[in-house]
């Protein structure tokens, strides 16, 4: 299935280049593929599961929990990776699915790219605040490396301070559709626009 993945990201116009910069990978179809890696070794699979890669089945047994994805690795302050999220290839719901909360992954805490565009950020004075991995890849493409993108989730006073602890402004750039105001609207918390505008 490796070449409908490189398709994907080739319509989408990412580069391979990017996509090794960013690590990019790709979780085949199937319900088992990671999960048998840990066959017989009962604290591998215990692993997996903490990590969210892997879930508990309701009548017993375990499955993946990322199937027919590209993969993007989403890394702390420290460069490691802590989750995972996942873009689903052709018209299957969730389209994007991230690693649940785990003792190492906390969505409201985490931006993606943060640990990438640390520098740019505090050279340029600001941060884009953008809706999703690919648009912090297309931006990135094309020389706008000060990019992060928050998880599926509200920007939270958590995040916020996280960047202004590198620039004294964040820019909340999101599609401008009727579902890009609805992020907006989702993302920028009730907290944070009673404190910031939602473009500045």
């Amino acid at each position: 299935d490796a070449a409908e993945a490189i398709a994907y990201l080739k319509n989408r116009g990412i580069t391979g280049e990017i996509a090794a910069r960013f690590e990019l990978g790709f979780a085949p179809d199937g319900w088992e593929n990671l999960t048998a890696t840990a066959a017989g070794q009962p604290e591998r699979l215990a692993l997996l599961v903490k990590a969210g890669l892997v879930a508990n089945r309701d009548k017993g047994g375990y499955y993946d929990r990322f199937r027919s994805r590209i993969i993007f690795p989403i890394h702390d302050g420290r460069a490691r990776v802590i989750g995972f999220g996942g873009r689903m290839l052709g018209d299957g719901e969730p389209k994007y699915l991230n690693s649940p909360e785990t003792p190492a992954f906390h969505k409201g805490a985490e931006l993606y790219n943060l640990h990438r565009a640390r520098a740019a950020i505090a050279k340029e004075s600001f941060s884009f605040v953008v809706e999703g991995y690919t648009d912090v890849l297309s931006l990135t493409q094309h020389g706008i490396d000060n990019a992060v993108a928050t998880l599926g989730t509200a920007t939270t006073t958590i995040h916020l301070q996280r960047l202004f602890r590198l620039a004294p402004s964040v820019v909340f750039c999101f599609d401008g559709d009727r579902a890009g105001r609805r992020s907006e609207e989702r993302r920028v918390g009730k907290e944070c626009r009673s404190r910031w505008s939602p473009y500045h």
